[in-house]
């Protein structure tokens, strides 16, 4: 089949690769209904994380189940099913304390932007529909495989609570499903942060109150002001640099709670201003699989629409546009189908 790899720094092919197959007893192979590029792909794209030679990409998937191994007993040929970007066993003691993403025997699943995808550990990893999606639905059940269950990590990581104050650092698909992740929790004031209209009209549209446009120092100020000298309750960090975790703690009132889910590049923190910050920090790799059969509810019951999200769609086989759009921001996020 082909398949997209990134052979270096802007260079992604769509070509032929190994169809994937049954390794495992315990694996599934998937047909993808539709996959997208995640803004943590950008980093290798633009050379800022190393790749050891050609490598296949995407994580994000929904899909049909075509054919499971011998020891896969609760997901069965002709589901609908959505997994997380970590494949996990869902039974051991990190699954069940709520951190499937820490899994004992955790695996990355990659190379989803493809028609055939192998998913280890089935039973652990993949959680089926109610039924057969319309075909209006699967955005929305897509996006809960990776950025709307990390936008709902950050959310529950930042301790967000009805009445609470928010702030959402960072403008990306994560930041925007982080507002709406708030809305959903109950809180009655969301303060998104973005310097881009396309994206302040969005996150309005998830349920943001405020937008400011300042960033760094500025910006710290500016939610001061917004908050009578206080900070937020909750802040939502969903960027990842040394800037944005500093916005973010900043921005936070004492005995506040950040949750932080933009994957750090270059990030160190002081540990004389942490102490007197008074915050909580919680954060990591989002636990996708335990949220997943709320949020698959929520969006099957129509009562969220995450897929709003993606702005562009592409043939699976224009993979390569995909990739430049939302490397050059003229995407928020590409919806690729086969």
């Amino acid at each position: 089949m082909k398949g997209t790899i990134l052979y270096g720094p802007r260079e992604i092919r769509f070509e032929d690769r190994e169809t994937p197959r049954i390794v495992e007893p315990t694996d599934a192979v998937i047909r993808i209904a539709a996959t997208c590029v995640c803004g943590s792909d950008l980093w290798p794209y633009r050379g800022l994380e190393p790749s050891n030679g050609p490598t296949p990409m995407g994580h994000e998937y929904c899909g049909m189940v075509e054919e499971v191994g011998s020891a896969v007993a609760s997901i069965k040929p002709g589901q609908f099913v959505i997994g997380s970007f970590f494949a996990s066993d869902n039974s051991c003691p990190n699954c069940k304390a709520g951190y499937p993403s820490s899994c004992l025997r955790r695996e990355l699943v990659g190379g989803a932007q493809s028609p055939l995808l192998r998913v280890p550990l089935a039973d652990g990893t993949l959680v089926a529909t109610p039924g057969v999606p319309s075909d209006d639905m699967v955005p929305s059940l897509l996006v809960l495989s990776d950025v709307m269950g990390t936008g709902w990590f950050a959310a529950d990581a930042a301790n967000v609570k009805p009445g609470s104050i928010v702030v959402v650092v960072g403008d990306g698909a994560v930041g925007l499903l982080g507002v709406l992740s708030a809305r959903q929790m109950g809180a009655s004031r969301i303060i998104a942060m973005s310097r881009h209209e396309k994206r302040q009209k969005l996150a309005l549209d998830f349920g943001a109150t405020d937008i400011v446009t300042e960033r760094g120092d500025a910006g710290v100020a500016r939610i001061m002001e917004l908050t009578d000298g206080i900070g937020a309750d909750s802040v939502l960090e969903c960027v990842g640099t040394q800037e944005s975790m500093m916005q973010a703690i900043r921005a936070t009132r004492k005995g506040g709670s950040v949750g932080y889910v933009g994957v750090p590049h270059g990030v160190a923190l002081d540990g004389q201003e942490l102490f007197f910050a008074h915050v909580h920090l919680h954060g990591g790799p989002a636990p996708v699989r335990h949220f997943l059969p709320e949020l698959i509810d929520l969006v099957w019951k129509r009562k969220i629409d995450p897929g709003k999200v993606f702005d562009l769609t592409l043939p699976l086989d224009q993979v390569a546009e995909a990739y430049r759009a939302m490397d050059e921001r003229r995407a928020i996020k590409t919806l690729l189908r086969p």
